[in-house]
């Protein structure tokens, strides 16, 4: 079937280097699902803590369904993640250990069910920044002198 994209954490490539990535459920009720379809959710401040054994997924923000009622969700509360019991642990020893953090890369649809892709990341320095930006500008200036070298 596929996968559809709900919304994608841009600042997570530029904040950070991410070593390891990881596909996670997510535990949600039904008026986020559908809020979800109608692609109202935020991932630029969330991040996963384990706690108690169980993987959470904090500050992920997920709009009020328009046309819900009294039973309608909170929107920034912290959502269970369903990932297997090695990966949980694998998760918490490397953030206790190196100080990585474990940040949500992005949310989307996979066969009906709302799927997490989180990233094992490290934080990059100003400098670190600064020289990706320099990459990224030096690339674009020879993807478009070789456009202009072609059309000649």
């Amino acid at each position: 079937m596929g996968e559809k994209l709900i919304c994608n954490n841009k600042r997570a490539y530029h904040d950070y280097f991410i070593e390891e990535k990881f596909e996670a459920g997510v535990v949600l009720q039904g008026t986020e699902v559908k809020s979800l379809r109608a692609g109202m959710a935020n991932l630029s401040e969330a991040f996963m803590l384990v706690r108690d054994g169980e993987a959470y997924l904090h500050n992920l923000s997920i709009s009020h369904y328009e046309f819900g009622n009294s039973q309608n969700h909170q929107p920034d509360r912290n959502r269970k993640l369903l990932l297997h019991r090695s990966e949980i642990d694998r998760l918490y020893g490397k953030i206790r250990e190196k100080g990585l953090s474990v940040i949500p890369l992005r949310l989307y649809f996979k066969d009906g069910l709302v799927k997490v892709e989180i990233g094992l990341a490290k934080g990059k320095k100003l400098y670190d920044k600064r020289e990706d930006l320099k990459a990224k500008d030096s690339q674009r200036e020879m993807s478009q002198a070789l456009k202009s070298r072609n059309r000649d």
